[in-house]
């Protein structure tokens, strides 16, 4: 891609995203990311009134008198993009590809943590970890994230997501907000993604297109799989045919759903089809977290 029309692509990802990102805001005053509010600083010796719960059991067996954890307030969160640019993310037939969607949720999400001065990085993954950018703060940085993303040619054959996540539980040194945006086409191990999760709050977002489930009743047409490339006519009059394509793609979003919620990370489903915006199901996912941290 020129530079000219990588800079224009980026500044109009920077135009919408800042509409969108005040609608994430609209009517509240904190940050739209809630970590976990509080990290550990040391450790004292227990006085009268504390809390029991936040007892240090090896501090008190290895000194021989009770001691609690201190905590303060976190003041900062770590927002991780992370994006699926295997090439079966260049799909899309209802006016943007997986992959475009992808980068307009990592503009949001990107601007949001900017706002609030958290710092943002990004991994692009297929077969393999393609590109890391550490995480850091402001505008100019997310900014060279986007171009990054956009400007980025996957390398690698085929999705292994898995490699993906054991490259950041080595990485991430601080709990962070993981968002991974994939369409979600490879065998999930729930241990490599447990793992991830218990260190950090992992979320989920598979970008869905109508036509991964419904095929048009179009006649004999060609179809291809984009990650291996191979080939395949297609009766798509035959409602036989149309059936088991849907339940095929059902099964394999069902296993997938499976994989991650053993390993205690939900999956938003946001789809490329303009008439299914995906703003309102970030916000009632974000709006779920408040409340399930006890924060009106």
């Amino acid at each position: 891609m020129a530079a000219p029309e990588l800079l224009r692509r980026v500044r109009r990802l920077e135009i919408r995203s800042r509409h969108l990102v005040e609608d994430l805001f609209t009517g509240r005053s904190e940050s739209v990311f809630k970590g976990r509010g509080v990290e550990f600083e040391e450790v004292r010796p227990y006085v009268p009134g504390d809390e029991v719960r936040d007892l240090d059991w090896n501090v008190t067996a290895r000194l021989g008198a009770p001691y609690v954890k201190r905590f303060v307030e976190e003041r900062e969160l770590t927002v991780m993009l992370v994006v699926d640019v295997s090439r079966s993310m260049r799909f899309g037939t209802h006016g943007q590809e997986r992959r475009e969607l992808a980068a307009e949720l990592c503009a949001v999400l990107g601007f949001a943590a900017v706002r609030q001065d958290d710092r943002v990085g990004l991994v692009l993954c297929a077969g393999e970890v393609e590109h890391f950018v550490p995480p850091a703060r402001g505008r100019r940085h997310l900014l060279r994230i986007l171009r990054d993303l956009l400007a980025h040619e996957t390398r690698s054959e085929g999705t292994r997501l898995g490699e993906a996540t054991r490259f950041l539980t080595r990485s991430l040194k601080r709990h962070s907000l993981v968002f991974w945006m994939s369409d979600f086409e490879d065998q999930l191990d729930p241990r490599d993604w447990r793992v991830l999760s218990r260190r950090h709050e992992l979320t989920a977002l598979a970008l869905r297109d109508p036509r991964d489930e419904v095929l048009p009743a179009a006649g004999w047409v060609v179809l291809e799989d984009l990650e291996t490339g191979a080939r395949r006519m297609v009766d798509t009059s035959s409602g036989v045919v149309r059936q088991r394509y849907l339940a095929h793609a059902r099964e394999r979003r069902r296993i997938s759903e499976q994989a991650l919620a053993r390993a205690g990370c939900p999956m938003l489903t946001l789809s490329t089809d303009p008439q299914r915006p995906w703003l309102p199901v970030l916000l009632q996912h974000f709006a779920s977290r408040r409340r399930g941290r006890g924060v009106a």
